[in-house]
């Protein structure tokens, strides 16, 4: 798997909403001991600790999503396509070096599945890289 700075080094990366990212960026960190990697503005902060990670998100519905990183997304689709998950959208590539797409398990739970395609500043799509 290519290694991204625009990504945590985890494979599988919950992303819970908060109403304040910045605040709960924060208090993550302060109350739990994360270490704040990435921020993207104020909608979006990558946390670590170990080899884990969390991203915060802008949001105000309870619950979270997961993000998972896989080595070929394609074939990740197909796979998910044939089992039966609805596919949210097809694999695309975004500008901080990531390919993905989502689907929602039976379950109604949804996953994002990212393979990374470059390793890429962040500060080339807007991203601050706080280590």
């Amino acid at each position: 798997m290519i290694s991204n700075r625009s990504v945590p080094e985890a494979a599988v990366i919950p992303e819970l909403p908060y109403p304040d990212v910045r605040e709960a960026a924060e208090w993550l960190s302060r109350a739990f001991g994360f270490r704040e990697r990435l921020q993207i503005g104020d909608h979006r902060a990558q946390l670590v600790f170990e080899s884990g990670a969390v991203i915060a998100i802008k949001g105000d519905a309870p619950g979270s999503t997961l993000l998972v990183r896989v080595a070929d997304a394609d074939a990740h689709h197909a796979q998910a396509a044939s089992a039966g998950a609805k596919i949210l959208g097809e694999p695309e590539d975004y500008p901080y070096g990531e390919r993905q797409y989502s689907a929602v398990d039976l379950g109604g739970h949804r996953w994002t599945f990212s393979q990374s395609t470059a390793d890429v500043d962040p500060a080339e799509w807007g991203g601050t890289l706080k280590e």
